[in-house]
């Protein structure tokens, strides 16, 4: 009998989405495919500590194997897997599994810092790579290189915490010369809507610049659209493809945390109500970011439709979205036709693909 693969879920971390990782982690557990895989838990702390889940054996019996699936995965979305879990090496991963899956958002996993670790550990793992997981994650990094593919991006100022602190009334006065309000103010580096607010006027602009701060040293200052929030992902690596077009019907007056993951208030029209011209133009654009920034293995892809004017704008990459319940990306699959659980066999099957293409190269001089 063909052994299984030995994956590593890895989850949790040190960025302010750590909640947001152990929900998406655990619906990834429940819908892995037991028969072809065994599953390695990785959990990071919140102070970085690297901990093993010493979650049950998984059983032969499928009834058996369904509750401990279940305990496993209910331990961690409910955060109480440390009470499991011994710490080891980061190091010792290696000889724990044969290939990883990161499900970690934001600062220190999601922006090419663990992907550069599992490179140097010379272990295959699924999503984008180094280059392209630090471009997306910084939106105004990403801004600029889809600038200069002449992909279309909405008006913007950038400031530092630094030139925040110093006189926050001086970029206030950039700001309402440049974009005016509204406008939306945003930690460059962060995910999940953390650290984001709509500022109306000059009051609120200086508090939310000064709650975006204390989350990164570089800030994003977006023209404030009427517009529509839609949404598409994209898979593969050589040859990507895009899936459904979706919108986000949001329950708050935008898409914050508590839109994507707590109130429940929020909807998404899959697919989206878009003119047929409008829907493929956002699937090719959308590839052509994911190129833009050398994507590979997976990420979805963020628009913003002006109303009135019905201009298409590129909002964000995301090159490790969420895998929840509430969460876009394994929607748009499935209305494409790609279940979940096979969704998660593609990421890994891309992973290896990266992987043996990039060892199987001429290194010789």
């Amino acid at each position: 009998m063909e052994s299984k693969q030995r994956v590593g879920i890895i989850f949790g971390g040190k960025s302010g989405e750590h909640e947001v990782s152990l929900l998406s982690a655990a619906s990834v557990i429940r819908a892995m495919n037991r028969q072809k895989y065994e599953l390695v838990y990785i959990g990071i702390t919140r102070e970085g500590v690297w901990k093993r889940y010493l979650a049950p054996v998984d059983s032969a019996e499928a009834e058996e194997l369904a509750e401990s699936v279940e305990l496993i995965a209910a331990a961690i979305e409910e955060d109480r897997w440390e009470e499991a879990a011994e710490e080891f090496c980061f190091s010792q991963m290696k000889d724990l599994v044969d290939f990883a899956l990161p499900i970690v958002h934001g600062p220190y996993c999601e922006d090419g810092k663990l992907q550069g670790l599992l490179e140097m550990l010379d272990i295959p793992y699924g999503g984008c790579g180094v280059l392209a997981s630090a471009v997306a994650m910084d939106k105004i990094l990403a801004k600029e290189i889809f600038r200069v593919h002449g992909l279309p991006i909405c008006r913007h100022v950038t400031t530092t915490k630094e030139m925040a602190e110093k006189s926050a009334e001086t970029v206030a006065a950039q700001v309402e010369e440049m974009i005016g309000f509204p406008c939306f103010v945003k930690p460059a580096n962060m995910g999940s809507s953390v650290g984001i607010s709509k500022a109306v006027d000059h009051r609120s602009f200086i508090d939310a610049l000064h709650l975006a701060v204390q989350y990164d040293r570089r800030i994003l200052i977006e023209e404030g659209l009427d517009c529509r929030e839609v949404e598409t992902a994209v898979l593969g690596n050589m040859r990507p493809s895009a899936a459904a077009v979706g919108e986000i019907l949001s329950g708050s007056e935008f898409y914050d945390y508590e839109a994507k993951y707590t109130d429940g208030h929020s909807q998404l029209a899959i697919p989206a109500a878009l003119s047929p011209e409008d829907y493929e133009k956002i699937r090719e654009l959308a590839v052509a970011a994911y190129q833009a920034i050398d994507g590979e293995g997976y990420a979805r892809v963020d628009f913003f439709i002006e109303r009135g004017s019905g201009k298409i704008y590129i909002n964000e990459i995301n090159t490790i979205p969420g895998f929840t319940k509430y969460s876009m990306f394994p929607l748009l699959w499935r209305e494409a036709g790609l279940e979940y659980d096979k969704l998660l066999e593609r990421i890994i099957e891309l992973g290896y693909e990266r992987y043996y293409d990039k060892n199987n190269r001429d290194t010789s001089i």
